[in-house]
């Protein structure tokens, strides 16, 4: 990626839709326009053109057209925009017209957030919550992106970061000038002092619930013998026919999953295989994974039928909420909720509950800093290195931990030790993004 070329990508979703846009950063911004338009609109004003092919002339479409200059943009770039009608003939015109301005090429993968990141309109740890952004699926996870998007993390390590350089300075001060009549004594055990606390601040930090999990999302197993209507249960969840419902015991062997949004929270409700003993060595490999994936999951629904229950086995290390099914055949007792898999009854107050339950386990995460493991890891070492700077060490090292300290903390924001990350983070986006 070179700062000094100008990208273009479509940055609406891809398919027919009522408007497409079509955005270009970077320097022959203005000349794409006034390529394609014959004039360059004033800045910050939606102005109504023919939009023309550069070598043909033939009429494209008529849109409106934007310019942002530079540094008053997303990227910090000259950005040109194009409002254009959103069918597939139009945005491939128009896409084509571009890409014989001289000086244009069609952008990578998140490479307008990247020169966004590069031209210090967003730290990384910002970048990360535009990507969750993107991609939330609840109302939880998109409040969750909205307050990373707004600061969150990297401004918290900042001020570390910053109270950390000046710990750093007394460190060094008393070792460049030891013997100096105009230092102040003590520059060592204050520089001490607020090692020691920001390590417990972000040791505090670390001990509050992640936001991965609400990133993520609950896992729900739904587990129990064969023919109890976990498939069933699955299918008008899902309202669709996720899972094969057979008579048969045995039919469900691989795992299947649906993501739900209950209550605003994400949830991935998980359909196992039916425990019960058996022969047969490719049913015998479902049911360890059932059981793997019913020790792993945050709960598990113990399905049973109505008409002949079956407690669920003692080993299972989540929580169990026990579900009789097949209410509509045999009445039924001693479970913590009863339903029809097949009349509906019983299954929206059994939502409800999940619902409820995702609330108290993950509203707490929504305001939490650590939303990612890479947040987590740079929090975990640079207090590891605060924790030895304040323990008494001599003043070289206790001024080498701290420079550690400080560049783990850089990593989170992006400002220092990135250049491994950036392919990854930004890779993940899509084209126009």
């Amino acid at each position: 990626m070179r700062a000094d070329e100008t990208i273009f990508a479509l940055s609406s979703a891809p398919g027919r839709a009522g408007v497409a846009v079509v955005r270009v950063s970077g320097p022959q911004a203005m000349a794409a326009l006034k390529a394609l338009t014959a004039r360059v609109p004033e800045q910050r004003k939606a102005e109504l053109a023919e939009i023309r092919h550069p070598t043909s002339g033939e009429l494209i479409d008529k849109g409106l057209v934007l310019l942002f200059a530079a540094p008053r943009s997303v990227t910090g770039e000259d950005i040109a925009e194009f409002h254009i009608h959103g069918g597939r003939a139009s945005v491939a015109g128009l896409l084509d017209a571009l890409a014989r301005v001289a000086g244009l090429r069609l952008a990578e993968p998140g490479e307008f957030t990247r020169r966004a990141f590069e031209n210090g309109k967003l730290d990384l740890a910002e970048t990360e919550a535009l990507a969750d952004l993107i991609d939330a699926e609840t109302a939880a996870q998109r409040r969750q992106a909205l307050r990373g998007l707004d600061g969150g993390i990297g401004r918290a390590a900042e001020e570390w970061r910053g109270r950390l350089i000046e710990a750093l300075a007394l460190s060094e001060a008393e070792i460049d000038f030891p013997d100096e009549g105009d230092v102040p004594a003590g520059l060592i055990a204050r520089a001490a002092q607020i090692a020691g606390a920001l390590a417990a601040q972000i040791g505090n930090t670390l001990a509050q619930q992640s936001g991965e999990r609400l990133r993520e999302g609950a896992v729900i197993v739904i587990a129990g013998p064969p023919n109890a209507g976990k498939s069933s249960f699955l299918n008008r969840v899902a309202k669709r026919d996720v899972a094969i419902v057979s008579p048969h015991a045995g039919t469900t062997r691989d795992m299947l999953e649906v993501h739900l949004d209950l209550s605003g929270y994400p949830a991935t409700l998980i359909d196992t295989a039916g425990l019960r003993a058996t022969d047969d060595p490719i049913e015998q490999e479902a049911l360890r994974r059932a059981e793997a994936r019913a020790s792993n999951a945050d709960l598990v629904l113990w399905f049973d039928d109505a008409a002949a229950p079956d407690a669920p086995p003692h080993n299972i290390a989540a929580p169990v909420w026990r579900v009789r099914n097949k209410i509509d055949v045999a009445p039924s007792s001693g479970a913590d909720y009863a339903i029809s898999a097949l009349t509906g009854e019983g299954v929206d107050q059994l939502l409800k509950a999940l619902g409820d339950w995702l609330a108290r386990e993950l509203a707490p995460a929504e305001s939490a800093l650590i939303t990612r493991e890479r947040h987590r890891l740079s929090l975990v070492d640079a207090q590891a290195h605060l924790s030895r700077a304040a323990s008494g060490i001599a003043p070289e090292l206790m001024a080498e931990e701290l420079r550690l300290s400080a560049r783990a903390l850089g990593r989170i924001s992006g400002r220092v030790d990135v250049e491994d990350l950036l392919d990854a983070i930004f890779g993940s986006f899509c084209i126009g993004k």
